[in-house]
């Protein structure tokens, strides 16, 4: 039987790759998008639901899937303001990780960043490390943290510190193929969407995956 799936994040960068995959993908019958922006796809599958995602909860009863997909996050040049900062990247997650619960959904993958850790000096990484424990706090049955470095690509918007770390790291590429530098080197977003795909079709144990493993399962 086909399964459905929610995708939170679709008009995102990464997201959005995944969105088209799972359309595409015959194991999938129905998703489900919740955001505050269309995401401009029609198809059969497509249903798109345009709410505030910071009311998430109030949505409990449209909240029904297999497998719910939180491709939601933020940076500081897009969003200075903390408190907002911390709506959307610690929030939704656990928004969306509550309803699972509360719905009974089973399997919740969630995108974090490579250096997320509650107790970090760094206020990115903190939030994104106290959402984390927050998410694995639910208990929901398969969890997967997908941890990913500097996610590479050509974006919409331009951003000039991604570019010029790009830039330096490609001087660099060579060294991503040993020891720990390979956590270190650049994931492209079709990688990271393979990667949650593949993890919600297959037995894997659930938790936090670092931004090597992603490279492993998604390529």
């Amino acid at each position: 039987m086909a399964k459905t799936a929610i995708v939170l994040g679709a008009t995102g960068f990464t997201g959005n790759i995944l969105l088209k995959m799972l359309l595409e993908d015959d194991r999938y019958g129905q998703i489900r998008v919740f955001g505050r922006n269309s995401c401009n796809i029609k198809h059969p599958k497509l249903e798109e639901y345009i709410i505030d995602l910071f009311e998430l909860a109030h949505y409990s009863n449209k909240f029904n899937a297999d497998e719910v997909f939180c491709c939601i996050g933020t940076t500081k040049a897009k969003t200075s303001n903390k408190e907002i900062y911390t709506k959307i990247d610690f929030g939704i997650p656990v928004a969306a990780a509550k309803l699972c619960r509360e719905n009974d959904i089973k399997t919740y993958v969630v995108i974090s960043a490579l250096g997320a850790k509650k107790n970090s000096r760094v206020f990115y990484n903190r939030t994104k490390g106290k959402m984390e424990a927050v998410v694995l706090e639910q208990q929901i049955e398969n969890t997967y943290i997908l941890k990913p470095s500097l996610i590479s690509g050509k974006r919409k918007e331009f951003r000039l510190g991604e570019y010029l770390f790009n830039a330096v790291m490609s001087l660099f590429k060579p060294l991503f193929k040993f020891g720990s530098l390979k956590r270190y080197k650049p994931i492209a977003p079709e990688t990271i969407a393979k990667c949650m795909i593949w993890l919600t079709n297959n037995n894997y144990d659930s938790g936090r995956i670092e931004s090597e493993k992603i490279h492993e399962l998604g390529e």
